[in-house]
């Protein structure tokens, strides 16, 4: 069943929501140090001001941070797990500069009220209570920015960079305490029991969602792999079966975090979209040969158990707002668009016109060719295959010759990151609406 075109407009309400309410939450947590700093009798000096604004707003940004990571379904399904991920990486970079502001206010501040220098001054303050833990996980923290940035990304591995990744908990938990007792909640014990209620709160969506939420999935659906076809040159759809899976109520367009129990990848879950609808008793996905982990996969085992998070993502048919549908897919980019192809429903009878647009390197690269073939027909859809690395096949003037209607469609998107953004700039040049261009980014 699938929502109707008023109804996929709640997505983008959901979205300004959630921003519009971190929003107020980081105003109030800003205001309150200044209120406090205000109705002291003594005067008001920006340094100190600014160590506890920032360190309120530090500690504010963690509950955002840990919200939107959660997997949350409300957001995952309603946002969109790509969307989520951009915004966790934006907040986290605020939390990390947050946090040094904080950390040189703080120490600033000290030395100038006491006269001392900046390095007894750090030497005071590291002696308060629970600042040894708080610091602790600032350097935890900081770590993990550093392994974060683009360029040091690109030179480890997924699973490496998961691994770390998870210390931000460890710094999280190392931090809590010293923000409990800190001046501007000492004191005022219904903030306190707020504030620690807002992080219980959130660390049990954490592990709600997380880990509680997989484990119950696979006791209670028992997957496993039951096939592996090869589709094409390093790449092979992986089927899974298992009991009552139509009970996960996934839809075409969504992903699952894949978890294969074997000694070498059990320890990551990757996102791989759904390549064909869901059926009764499986799933199938496609993976492309990109790295070690996927590259482990192509090679994986009949009968090997597997935990399946999800489904995630905004992806799906409950996006369509309008008549004509456009679906771009780049290489393996194909699988989510492939099982929209066969399921997108027809609105408007004989009327309606359902395009795929396939960019492969050359007719081997091609994946599902006979299934696309075989779709096109029964639906009386068309599927136009773009082969080579001409530039100009993904151009403004290209799309619009190719698709007259460009503006006036809903466009899914799915492909490579250069790919997508040349598509993404060319269809937003060529003047389609932002809210109608729809895709999910899986880039870490």
């Amino acid at each position: 069943m699938t929502e109707s075109p008023s109804e996929s407009l709640d997505h983008q309400a959901l979205s300004s929501y959630v921003v519009n309410a971190g929003w107020f939450g980081a105003l109030f947590v800003a205001v309150w140090p200044v209120v406090l700093a205000l109705a002291t009798p003594a005067p008001l000096l920006l340094v100190p001001v600014i160590a506890h604004v920032s360190g309120m707003l530090a500690g504010y940004g963690v509950l955002v941070l840990m919200t939107l990571m959660s997997r949350w379904p409300l957001l995952e399904r309603g946002v969109g797990g790509d969307r989520l991920a951009r915004w966790h990486a934006m907040t986290g970079r605020a939390v990390v500069t947050l946090v040094v502001v904080h950390a040189c206010a703080a120490v600033t501040g000290w030395a100038q009220a006491r006269g001392e220098s900046i390095p007894l001054a750090l030497w005071d303050v590291l002696g308060m209570p629970w600042l040894i833990s708080a610091t602790l996980g600032t350097i935890a923290m900081l770590a993990v920015a550093a392994i974060s940035i683009r360029a040091a990304r690109k030179r480890l591995r997924y699973e490496t960079w998961h691994a770390i990744h998870l210390w931000t908990y460890v710094a999280i938990a190392l931090s809590f305490v010293h923000q409990l007792a800190g001046p501007d909640l000492t004191g005022h014990r219904w903030l306190q029991v707020a504030w620690a209620l807002l992080y219980a709160h959130t660390f049990g969506l954490v592990l709600r969602y997380r880990i509680l939420a997989p484990v119950r999935q696979a006791a209670r659906h028992r997957l496993r792999v039951s096939a592996v076809v090869p589709e094409a040159p390093g790449v092979v759809s992986i089927v899974i079966t298992g009991h009552r899976v139509e009970e996960l109520h996934a839809e075409p367009g969504q992903f699952f975090r894949w978890r294969f129990l074997t000694p070498d990848t059990w320890l990551t879950a990757h996102p791989f979209s759904l390549s064909e609808p869901p059926r009764a008793d499986r799933l199938r996905l496609t993976v492309k040969d990109l790295g070690d982990g996927s590259g482990l996969l192509q090679h994986i085992e009949v009968g090997t158990w597997v935990v399946a998070e999800g489904p995630y993502g905004a992806m799906t048919a409950a996006r369509r707002t309008r008549r004509n549908v456009l679906l771009v897919a780049g290489g393996v980019g194909i699988t989510p668009m492939r099982a929209l192809f066969e399921t997108i429903p027809a609105v408007g009878g004989d009327d309606q016109d359902l395009l795929l647009l396939y960019r492969a390197r050359t007719r081997e690269d091609i994946v599902f060719r006979a299934e696309l073939d075989e779709i096109a027909a029964r639906r009386r859809a068309r599927v136009v295959y773009l082969l080579g690395n001409n530039r100009d096949h993904l151009s403004t003037a290209s799309l619009t010759r190719l698709v007259p209607d460009l503006v006036s469609r809903d466009v899914y998107l799915c492909g490579p990151p250069g790919m997508a953004a040349a598509v993404r700039a060319s269809v937003l040049k060529a003047g389609l609406p932002a809210g109608h261009l729809h895709e999910e980014r899986f880039a870490f």
